[in-house]
C-alpha cells in the first residue's frame, strides 16, 4: 500500500486525532526514513537496510530558523498551534543534536507561542542516553511507544534492531517517574505467515501490568489510520479500542483514544 515520507523539516500545521493542531518537526532527512524500528504498519514505510547515499540530518542552527520563521508567521495570521510536534521520516531522538535542538525549540515557544505544548513521538530506543532522557523531562508531551508487554510481539511488530531489549526500555520509561505519556499502536492481521493480534487478553492483561510499573501520565491507544508498507494487517473496532480504554481506566490511568 502507499505511505508517504514528510518532504520538509517543518511541516503542517496539521490536524492531529491526538494533540490538536499541530506543527510538526522532522529531524531526519526528507528523502529517506532513518529509525531504530522497522514497523510493518509505519506510515512512512519500512526502513531501508542500506542506503544508496550518505544520509544528511538537519542541521541545529536550520532547525531553529526554520521554527522562528514558521511561528512569526503563523503568530501574524493569529492561527497558533496546540503542539509543537517531533515527529517526521523515523525516530527524532536519533539527531545528535535532539537536546539542543528541545532547548531552542522550548526558548522560541516561550518567546512567541507560550501556550503551545511540545510533544515528542518516539520508540523509546534512545532513552539510554542521558541528554535525551533529560531532554524529554523538560516538555510536556513525552509520547513513547509501547505495544506489547512482550519481546516476541515487540519484535514482529515494531522490528527493532538487534540491540533492542524490552525490559531495559520499560526500566528507562519507570525512570521517568510518570512524566511520560505511553502510546501503544492495537492492530491485528497476518505478516509473513505469523498472526498477529496485540489485543488478545493475555496480551492486554501483561500490557495493562507494565503500565501500573511504568505509571505514565497518561495513555494513548490507536489503530491504523493511513496506508502501511503490509496489505495484511487490520484496522482494530473502536469497540474494541474503547473495551481496552475501560480496562485501562479501571486501573486508574487517564486514557485518550483514536479509532
Amino acid at each position: 500500500m502507499a505511505t508517504f515520507l514528510f518532504d520538509k523539516i517543518i511541516f503542517g500545521p496539521v490536524k492531529s486525532r491526538r494533540l490538536g493542531v499541530s506543527l510538526g518537526i522532522n529531524l531526519l532527512p526528507t528523502n529517506v526514513k532513518v529509525c531504530s524500528f522497522d514497523c510493518i504498519y509505519c506510515e512512512c514505510g519500512r526502513t531501508p537496510k542500506i542506503y544508496d547515499e550518505k544520509v544528511t540530518l538537519p542541521e541545529r542552527k536550520e532547525v531553529r530558523e526554520k521554527l522562528e520563521d514558521t511561528l512569526k508567521n503563523m503568530v501574524a495570521d493569529n492561527q497558533l498551534p496546540d503542539v509543537i510536534t517531533f515527529a517526521g521520516n523515523g525516530e527524532p531522538t536519533l539527531h545528535p543534536e535532539f537536546a539542543g535542538i528541545i532547548d531552542d525549540t522550548i526558548e522560541l515557544r516561550d518567546k512567541l507561542t507560550p501556550n503551545a505544548r511540545i510533544a515528542v513521538l518516539s520508540n523509546a530506543t534512545m532513552l539510554h542516553k542521558k541528554s535525551v532522557f533529560n531532554a524529554l523531562l523538560k516538555i510536556k508531551d513525552n509520547i513513547q511507544k509501547l505495544d506489547s508487554a512482550f519481546e516476541e510481539t515487540v519484535r514482529l511488530l515494531d522490528v527493532p534492531n538487534k540491540n533492542f531489549s524490552l525490559n531495559k526500555v520499560v526500566k528507562q520509561l519507570t525512570d521517568f517517574k510518570g512524566k511520560v505519556i505511553i502510546q501503544t499502536m492495537f492492530i491485528s492481521g497476518i505478516y509473513k505467515g505469523n498472526i498477529i493480534d496485540n489485543t488478545s487478553e493475555k496480551e492486554i492483561s501483561a500490557w495493562i501490568e507494565l503500565l501500573r510499573k511504568i505509571k505514565p501520565s497518561q495513555v494513548m491507544v490507536y489503530t491504523i489510520a493511513r496506508d502501511t508498507p503490509t496489505n495484511t494487517l487490520k484496522k482494530v473496532s473502536l469497540e474494541k479500542l474503547n473495551s481496552i480504554a475501560d480496562r485501562v481506566k479501571n486501573a486508574g490511568f487517564d486514557i485518550q483514544v483514536s479509532g
